[in-house]
């Protein structure tokens, strides 16, 4: 696919990371791009900095979806491309099951935090899908042949999750599991969909870290030892976007990485 001023785009949790990192690149491609984003604080902001057009957007409610296409479509047009990267973790780290460390009593995972894991990374990232394919399969198609090109974001959690991660591992495998069916589910409406798994990134979750924790990250990292940059994972993206033969691939951006149990 060709990118420029023809191409609308859409890219969810756009305000900030690797989704703005990823918006940034599409508009410096001449795309017409709406940043999805529940955080109405720097969303706005955002947006007017990059060129982009902001859209309230909380990927869990299916209403807020909907109005959020229907306004970035008012602005922008259809969009061809849909970049998903909002997500994140609910609660903190727990095991599965575990064992007080004051008295020892059993304490279950806390099934209300698995399940808005779930729905933040892996219902809302298929809602998404679900939304925008659909308004994909009104256009004609490109002059490479595809009407449009999906790009979700995973994680090496999902093949690696180590301890106190079983939540968000269990989204990150989900979206690495949908991957290969939505490419052939939608293959022939002519709709690609790749999925990028993520190692050790420098990106807003780990804003609040000392330096020295961070350089202890970046020193688990085989080759170059250091932390993964936003502007790394949109140069991906926006390869998986151009490139017509490239479809139904989990491809990790970890610096090969291989994450250990703790």
């Amino acid at each position: 696919m060709q990118l420029g001023p023809d191409i609308a785009a859409v890219v969810t949790g756009g305000a900030s990371g690797l989704g703005r990192a990823t918006a940034q690149a599409l508009i410096a491609a001449g795309c017409r791009v709406a940043l999805f984003d529940r955080n109405a604080d720097i969303g706005p902001g955002v947006a007017a900095e990059i060129g982009a057009t902001f859209c309230h957007v909380d990927v869990t409610d299916q209403g807020s979806v909907d109005a959020g296409f229907a306004a970035a479509r008012a602005a922008n047009g259809q969009e061809r491309v849909l970049v998903n990267c909002a997500g994140g973790s609910v609660g903190g780290p727990n095991k599965t099951v575990a064992r007080s460390k004051e008295d020892g009593a059993i304490v279950p995972y806390p099934i209300d935090h698995y399940r808005a894991t779930l729905e933040l990374n892996l219902v809302g990232t298929f809602r998404c899908i679900v939304g925008a394919a659909a308004g994909m399969m009104t256009l004609p198609p490109t002059a490479d042949g595809d009407r449009g090109a999906i790009v979700n974001t995973a994680s090496v959690a999902g093949e690696e999750g180590q301890v106190g991660q079983i939540s968000y591992a269990s989204a990150k495998a989900g979206i690495i599991g949908m991957t290969l069916v939505v490419a052939r589910d939608l293959a022939a409406e002519a709709i690609r969909c790749n999925t990028i798994l993520p190692g050790i990134f420098d990106t807003p979750l780990l804003a609040r870290a000392k330096p020295q924790v961070k350089a202890a990250l970046g020193a688990m990292v085989p080759f170059p030892k250091r932390l993964g940059r936003a502007d790394e994972y949109a140069r991906l993206a926006l390869e998986m976007i151009r490139n017509p033969y490239f479809n139904g691939e989990d491809v990790r951006l970890d610096g090969a990485i291989r994450m250990q149990p703790r």
